[in-house]
């Protein structure tokens, strides 16, 4: 049995998590226990997944994929003592895996502790020569370990026009998300990590190019707008869109706009941390998930998204399908990046229209 060594991440960035695989296996039990599990940790919902699987691992106490979802729940859940001790532990039972090594280095890596990180690095590429994953994170090591090294040049020489130069140059590096990044479990034969919410798209992530995510200007499918019969010179054209002549715009097309606007308001505020914007967003009768109380829901989602670290949301690909007046369903990929997980997922809004403002009242992950 191995660990997936498929990853889509691009380079350079600091997720503990970087997907979330479907597990195949022999036994229905087993693959519906680990999807399960694997689901309720992709929703946000970590302590029911340590919950079910703890409840596989009890029967199955050595099962490696099932330890090793569970090490990176725990992660998720900021236990990192609990994660160091599942990580640590299978790297004695299976010590030709080298994920759970990579994985003890980006825990070292969020603790300062670089030395620690780098051997379990080296460990990984001593077990897997050709697992890039570990090669790259290596990298992001020596790059943090020469930062230290020049900071301390400074500290005994300010002068130091080199040493100046060449730690900005690092901090440059490692501003646009130069930090390990974590495997994610997988089964024995790898699966592609964005199977469970985009089984046919084979391309990969794309790679951010600036610190900032851009947000793909959204493009409303419009009609042409029929021109005024009795004031012609009234009728006013559409705005350019990128790269192309500008059309006029009809009725609908301006509401679809409104509706693309709202989704992107909510991812902005979303990435600037503004809790009480992000919220705003959601309707008085918004459909939380598992039924959970609505405070509790807001309460969650306020301490995670305050985590410590930046948040980069992106949103592309839109198509809004119009069920009514006030009431739409929008489908599309979203790209989320924090300090502990990374993700492309697609993504279903369901909006209505309230007091002039569309509001999410369902949201979900999947087609």
């Amino acid at each position: 049995m191995s660990l997936s060594r498929r990853f889509s991440a691009p380079r350079l960035v600091f997720p503990a998590v970087v997907g979330f695989l479907l597990f195949a296996a022999a036994a229905a039990v087993r693959a519906d226990s680990l999807q399960d599990a694997s689901k309720l940790l992709k929703q946000g919902q970590a302590a029911q997944a340590l919950e079910q699987v703890d409840k596989f691992l009890a029967g199955k106490p050595k099962d490696a994929q099932g330890r090793f979802l569970k090490g990176l729940i725990l992660t998720e859940m900021n236990r990192s003592q609990d994660a160091v001790a599942v990580f640590s532990k299978l790297t004695e039972d299976y010590p030709e895996l080298p994920e759970p090594y990579n994985n003890l280095a980006v825990i070292y890596a969020q603790q300062k502790q670089y030395d620690k990180a780098k051997q379990a690095l080296e460990m990984a590429i001593r077990t897997h020569p050709s697992y890039a994953t570990a090669h790259e994170n290596l990298g992001d090591i020596y790059a943090r370990l020469a930062s230290q090294a020049y900071d301390k040049a400074l500290q005994l020489d300010s002068s130091n026009a080199s040493a100046q130069t060449k730690l900005a140059m690092i901090r440059d590096l490692m501003g646009t998300g130069g930090r390990p990044r974590q495997a994610a479990a997988g089964a024995t034969k790898p699966a592609d990590p964005r199977a469970e919410t985009a089984k046919a798209e084979p391309k990969p992530e794309p790679k951010p190019e600036a610190r900032q995510e851009t947000k793909p200007e959204p493009k409303p499918a419009a009609e042409p707008a029929k021109p005024a019969e009795a004031k012609p010179a009234e009728a006013k054209p559409a705005e350019p869109r990128s790269g192309g002549a500008a059309e006029p715009r009809s009725a609908d097309a301006v509401g679809t706009a409104d509706v693309a606007k709202a989704v992107e308001a909510w991812a902005a505020s979303w990435s600037r941390k503004d809790v009480k914007a992000y919220l705003a967003h959601y309707a008085r009768d918004f459909q939380t998930p598992g039924g959970m109380n609505r405070a509790a829901w807001e309460s969650e989602r306020q301490k995670r998204i305050n985590k410590p670290g930046a948040i980069q949301v992106g949103v592309e690909n839109l198509s809004i399908a119009q069920e009514s007046s006030d009431r739409v369903t929008v489908k599309f990929r979203q790209h989320y990046k924090a300090a502990s997980l990374k993700t492309s997922a697609s993504k279903v809004l369901v909006l209505v229209k309230r007091d002039g403002k569309w509001q999410i009242q369902q949201e979900r992950v999947g087609n």
